[in-house]
């Protein structure tokens, strides 16, 4: 590994630690950095972290830390931890973090408080140049497990997406280069969105095929509001959009997924693991809005998560809609 630029990664819960354990393998080392003084300790003396990834015995190589200098030292940070605390972390770096380090951005979300993506924000406070974006379909259990995945890793030059790809790519994770940063972002954000709405109608037992129709037209939504404001149409049918969407509504192991069956079912929505999408929700559609874009599943969601519809009622409306063609907007 002599001469290959350090990788080290922010972010203690269940994907931070995958892809910390994916480097470790790969490189056979790898250095996390966590909040959390009983996460960092159990990494460090028993190789796990049970809060988040039970059941998964990590690399020895791994090390975790509380020192958020020793992480800066790297050449390369990915960025892991949730997407609404993503900028105030960024502010906090921006103050530890040298001139040269790059910054992959790992999260899926929309800042709630700017309705900004996070390499927008990342470019404010680091340039644009020095930023990344990790997405694609990949359970973090299946990281750390060492099970093939592939992602799409994109920057603002394709050679910079390609060089790290290259060197965070490991035997079990492909990672592919892009230069729409806009596109992977965006698909990473809003597919959370519209895993909620699956979610709901696996709750709801609607069956196969209504998942499978809101798996469509959702993705039709989410393509025409990503290529609204920049992003690219074969980015959205890659790896970042149409993959990870389908990942993300196919399995309880989605948090996303599961937080909207618990909305449909009327269980207690307190103890569940984060899921982005009721965060990035509300700016999705203002986003929509803004663009004059007609997003109606999304803006089911957003009733079903105020309170204004019931999963049932929320349902009903969409298929109570206009008939039309499939095509238009």
């Amino acid at each position: 590994m002599s001469g290959e630029k350090t990788v080290a990664v922010i972010g203690g819960g269940a994907w931070g630690t995958a892809l910390a354990s994916m480097l470790a393998m790969r490189d056979g080392r790898s250095l996390l950095w966590a909040r959390n003084a009983s996460t960092v300790e159990e990494i460090n003396t028993k190789h796990t972290n049970s809060r988040y990834l039970a059941n998964i015995d990590l690399p020895q190589g791994l090390t975790a830390t509380q020192n958020i200098a020793d992480v800066c030292a790297a050449d390369i940070i990915l960025s892991v931890t949730p997407a609404q605390s993503f900028a105030k972390l960024a502010h906090e770096l921006s103050h530890v973090v040298p001139d040269k380090t790059q910054i992959v951005l790992c999260s899926k979300g929309i800042d709630r408080g700017s309705g900004d993506f996070l390499n927008e924000i990342a470019g404010r406070v680091f340039g644009q140049k020095r930023i990344a974006a990790l997405s694609g379909p990949s359970f973090a259990h299946d990281v750390a497990k060492g099970l093939p995945t592939a992602v799409s890793c994109a920057a603002a030059s394709f050679e910079t997406a390609q060089e790290l790809a290259k060197r965070m790519s490991a035997s079990n994770f492909r990672i592919y280069a892009s230069d729409d940063i806009t596109g992977v972002e965006a698909g990473g954000a809003l597919k959370n969105v519209l895993a909620l709405a699956v979610g709901v109608a696996r709750g709801l037992q609607l069956g196969a095929s209504a998942e499978a129709a809101l798996i469509a037209r959702g993705f039709a939504e989410m393509s025409k509001l990503t290529i609204a404001i920049g992003g690219r149409s074969e980015t959205l049918s890659g790896l970042s959009g149409l993959g990870d969407l389908v990942l993300s509504c196919s399995s309880p192991q989605s948090r996303n997924f599961s937080y909207g069956m618990a909305m449909a079912q009327g269980n207690s929505l307190s103890n569940l693991p984060l899921a982005e999408g009721a965060h990035s929700a509300s700016q999705a559609l203002s986003l929509a809005k803004s663009h004059h874009i007609s997003v109606p599943i999304i803006e089911a969601v957003n009733s079903v998560l105020t309170g204004k519809l019931s999963a049932a009622q929320a349902v009903q409306e969409l298929l109570s809609r206009p008939l039309r063609d499939e095509t238009s907007t």
